[in-house]
């Protein structure tokens, strides 16, 4: 979403020669990233470091592919879900992108299709001046805070109603909205 704003933003201001590639670009760079590190981590599960790791009984972690909702109406309801599905992953979604993908969603290991393409995406966007080092800095930072105010949150209502319990009270049985990452 972050980087179709910026496609968006020099859309707008008049790309010239460069939009066309622009164009082409939105909705795509995100999915090629994530298929990359996708890549990356396939990699490490076969490099002799991590079977020595796994051969001792540790676990891969999962990669999460957090709030996968689609927040462009130009794009599939469940487009990023569909791009974003591989073994050993977890997704987290809105309800309404899990309602619409189990009625019309494909399952299929997608983040494994492609890759040379997702390379010569990122490298696109690269040549474009497209900044995704910026961009991913800044939702690991927005990402890591709202995580950090969602658990707060939890935290703070649990110990509502463990003082609510504790002093013979009804507890308050609705807890707030979660914070969405």
């Amino acid at each position: 979403t972050a980087i179709d704003k910026a496609i968006d933003a020099r859309l707008q201001a008049g790309a010239g020669a460069d939009a066309e590639a622009l164009r082409n670009l939105r909705g795509q760079v995100s999915i090629a990233n994530a298929k990359i590190a996708y890549r990356r981590y396939c990699e490490t599960l076969e490099e002799p470091r991590w079977k020595a790791l796994a051969d001792a009984g540790a676990t891969p972690q999962r990669l999460l592919w957090a709030s996968t909702g689609t927040k462009d109406p130009a794009y599939s309801d469940v487009y990023y879900v569909e791009a974003l599905i591989g073994p050993e992953t977890v997704n987290t979604m809105p309800m309404k992108t899990l309602a619409a993908f189990r009625d019309h969603g494909r399952v299929g290991t997608s983040l494994r299709k492609h890759p040379v393409e997702a390379y010569e995406i990122l490298v696109a966007a690269q040549n474009l001046n497209l900044d995704l080092d910026g961009v991913t800095k800044a939702l690991v930072v927005d990402g890591g805070r709202r995580f950090t105010e969602a658990f707060d949150e939890l935290h703070a209502s649990l110990a509502a109603k463990r003082v609510a319990l504790l002093a013979g009270l009804p507890p308050r049985t609705s807890a707030p909205e979660p914070a969405t990452a």
